[in-house]
């Protein structure tokens, strides 16, 4: 590791989030660094194909911001980050993400989800660090079209990429139950906004749509999702590193929810101007499902907002925010167009 000269002044708390240069864990530095002048943010990323530091441009001169290129599955780095930096606090977002992806290597998704995971554990645990907040996802619960779930309920994941994150939340809470380690976790819906890469839904159809491509759904695009806006998903996260009990686990979840088909339809009429259901549908590609597709995720919020927490920004702010976003920066990634792409199951 290279050791870069500290910024000039005290910090009264040195904190340190992974996959910074990645989609949520950008807005959420980007927070830290404006609203907390007081504390050093260290933005740890690999950079890997769906990250990019051209999300972090407003806070990069920021005396109190610190970048540092690295790989959380790299024992050796990670123990040394942990001795020099100083870490009071851990916000764990880097991890191997996209469900379709998960299908065709799920021992990378394992690899860094879980592995990456318990390695960052054992650091953190062996300076001391006052709180680690696990950043989980909803997916560990698995699909039901009649169940609400909260925090106690059992994990039932069904695709590689949510069993890689159950698993390491059972490495995260052994933390809790052996050592009393001070771990948090969070389990939110699905985060729309600026900064992500472009094979998640939303991104995916707004910027297929914004290369006059049509959208492609998968099997009948009946699986309905929930969606926050990301910068209430750094207010619910700012919430729990503040007065999150340390053991406990909060889903970050919303009432707001719709079928992908009928997302792709409002993105349609709002990228494409159709003015008919036939000319919207000209704009549908339905295509092969993959392997396993919930149909959907029904959350209960209630211990998040025991906290003092409620989501703020409405469907309509949000998603035009964000089509206006990806009409100037669908290129800060490299090979966007990859992304493009309908997913393929091999056998």
């Amino acid at each position: 590791m290279n050791k870069e000269e500290e910024p000039p002044g005290g910090f009264s708390k040195r904190l340190l989030v992974t996959g910074g240069a990645g989609f949520i864990a950008s807005h959420m530095i980007i927070s830290l660094v404006e609203n907390y002048p007081e504390y050093l943010v260290i933005n740890l990323d690999k950079l890997d194909y769906c990250a990019s530091l051209r999300n972090l441009d407003a806070i990069a001169d920021r005396p109190n911001y610190k970048f540092l290129q690295g790989d959380i599955c790299d024992s050796h780095f990670i123990k040394e980050l942990f001795e020099t930096e100083h870490v009071d606090m851990v916000l764990h977002f880097a991890a191997q993400t996209h469900v379709d992806l998960s299908f065709l290597d799920s021992f990378k998704f394992a690899y860094v989800n879980t592995y990456g995971t318990h390695i960052l554990l054992n650091a953190a645990h062996d300076v001391g660090v006052e709180k680690f907040v696990y950043i989980s996802t909803d997916e560990v619960y698995g699909g039901s079209l009649d169940e609400e779930f909260d925090e106690t309920s059992p994990n039932r994941p069904t695709n590689p990429y949510a069993s890689s994150k159950a698993a390491a939340e059972s490495f995260v809470l052994s933390f809790w139950e052996r050592y009393k380690f001070p771990v948090v976790i969070t389990r939110s819906s699905n985060v729309y906004g600026p900064h992500q890469y472009p094979e998640k839904v939303i991104p995916k159809f707004i910027s297929l749509l914004q290369h006059n491509r049509k959208c492609c759904i998968h099997g009948t695009g009946r699986q309905t999702r929930s969606f926050l806006y990301a910068s209430d998903v750094v207010d619910a996260l700012l919430t729990v590193l503040k007065e999150g009990q340390i053991g406990e686990i909060y889903n970050i979840g919303t009432s707001f929810d719709m079928s992908v088909s009928q997302l792709a339809r409002e993105l349609i009429q709002m990228i494409q101007n159709t003015s008919s259901e036939t000319e919207t549908e000209c704009w549908m590609d339905y295509v092969t499902d993959r392997p396993v597709n919930d149909l959907r995720y029904a959350m209960n919020s209630k211990k998040i907002h025991s906290l003092g927490w409620r989501p703020k920004v409405h469907w309509k702010e949000g998603i035009e925010r964000t089509i206006e976003w990806y009409k100037n920066n669908f290129h800060n990634w490299k090979n966007a167009e990859h992304a493009l792409e309908p997913f393929v199951c091999q056998a």
